[in-house]
C-alpha cells in the first residue's frame, strides 16, 4: 500500500485531460482527482493536492478557470486551490450545505455547452454530477455513483453510501446516451477504451 506521504501519481490521458491519485488511510481508499481543458483553460474536477511540477503542467496548458466538485464529499482541496488561485468551485446547489461552494453548474455551462455537459445523478450521494467531453472520443468523469477498485471491480456505489441506490441506478442510465470512450472515477483506476459498452453491459446486467 502506498505511503501517506509519498506523492501522487500523475498522469496525461489526453493532451486535454489528466489525472493524479493518491491513497487516503482516512477513507482508506485511493481518490482519484482529474483535471481538463475546455473554454480556453483547464478545470480541476475532486482536486487532491499536486506537487508544484505538476501543476505547472496543468497551468502550461492553460488558465485555471474554475474548480469542479463532483458531490458534497468531493470538497478536498476545493478550497485551498480557489483561494491560491482566485477561481470560483462550481457544484451542484444540492451540495453547497457541505462545501465552500457559490456558483451553480449552469453558470459553467451557459457559454460553452457544446465542450462539455453535466448531468445529474440522483440517488447518489447529495449533489452527485457526471462531467461529459465530447473531444477525443468522449471523456466522462463521475463522482461517486460507479467506482472501480478492489474488492468490488467496475460497479455501483455501494448501497450503504446511497440516497437512493435504486433511483441512482435508473439516472445512471442517462449517460448512455452520451459518446465516450473513457470513463474516470473519483474512486478507482480509469477505463480508458470501451468504457459505454462496460456501462451499457453493466446497466443491462442489472435490469
Amino acid at each position: 500500500m502506498p505511503s501517506q506521504n509519498s506523492p501522487p501519481e500523475f498522469s496525461e490521458l489526453t493532451p486535454n485531460v489528466w489525472i493524479w491519485h493518491r491513497y487516503d488511510p482516512s477513507v482508506k481508499a485511493e481518490l482519484f482527482a482529474t483535471a481538463f481543458a475546455a473554454n480556453g483553460g483547464v478545470y480541476l474536477v475532486d482536486p487532491i493536492p499536486l506537487p508544484e511540477p505538476e501543476f505547472r503542467k496543468l497551468e502550461d496548458a492553460g488558465p485555471i478557470h474554475g474548480i469542479i466538485v463532483t458531490n458534497a464529499n468531493h470538497e478536498r482541496a476545493a478550497h485551498d486551490y480557489s483561494g491560491r488561485l482566485s477561481a470560483p468551485v462550481y457544484a451542484h446547489p444540492n451540495a453547497f450545505r457541505e462545501i465552500h461552494a457559490s456558483n451553480k453548474l449552469d453558470a459553467l455551462t451557459l457559454h460553452s455547452p457544446r465542450k462539455l455537459e453535466i448531468i445529474e445523478i440522483d440517488g447518489a450521494v447529495g449533489g452527485e454530477i457526471a462531467i461529459h467531453l465530447p473531444g477525443d472520443g468522449g471523456t466522462l468523469i463521475v463522482g461517486d455513483a460507479l467506482i472501480n477498485f478492489e474488492p468490488y471491480g467496475f460497479t455501483f456505489l455501494p448501497r450503504k453510501y446511497c440516497l437512493d441506490q435504486k433511483q441512482m441506478r435508473r439516472s445512471l442510465r442517462k449517460l448512455l446516451s452520451l459518446s465516450f470512450k473513457r470513463l474516470i472515477f473519483a474512486h478507482g483506476t480509469p477505463i480508458i477504451s470501451g468504457a459505454s459498452g462496460r456501462l451499457r453491459q453493466l446497466l443491462e446486467t442489472d435490469s
